[in-house]
């Protein structure tokens, strides 16, 4: 299942899974910074837990559920968390947004009501260059606030 969709693809099994989204299905959502798992640019939820797509292979994964940035929207609507990056500037260049909005997905689920200091560790292993990181966080609790209420 990809994005909510039934998918079949026939990949060799040494296929990197960021490779196949980007260059095979043409999800280029899904961002690849450094290609050794140390940015979280390249990050999707597998059976709602963050991944780092770019340290997986396509076997891995056979009859499980994944969710790139472009299956975060429902119905058209963006994703309250995308909706708070936007409202309080949270993204800049862009490159870590696709990452980080699935890494504070995946925190919102484990933890609906994550502190700040929760909110930092949940996305600690995505790498943002450009924002300090402060308006990500702010976007979160807001996001959280949102979902909640």
């Amino acid at each position: 299942m990809l994005n909510g969709k039934s998918i079949r693809i026939d990949a060799p099994p040494g296929r990197r899974v960021v490779d196949l989204l980007r260059e095979d299905l043409n999800l280029t959502g899904t961002k690849e910074g450094c290609g050794e798992g140390e940015c979280g640019a390249c990050t999707i939820l597998v059976d709602g837990e963050s991944r780092l797509s770019c340290l997986m292979l396509a076997p891995q994964l056979e009859g499980r559920k994944v969710t790139t940035i472009e299956g975060v929207t429902t119905e058209g609507r963006l994703h309250p968390i995308q909706e708070a990056f936007v409202e309080l500037g949270a993204v800049q260049c862009g490159f870590c947004s696709p990452g980080m909005v699935l890494r504070a997905v995946d925190l919102l689920r484990r933890n609906p009501n994550p502190t700040r200091t929760e909110i930092r560790e949940g996305i600690s292993g995505n790498l943002c260059r450009c924002t300090g990181y402060q308006k990500i966080v702010d976007a979160v609790e807001a996001a959280a606030k949102k979902v909640k209420g």
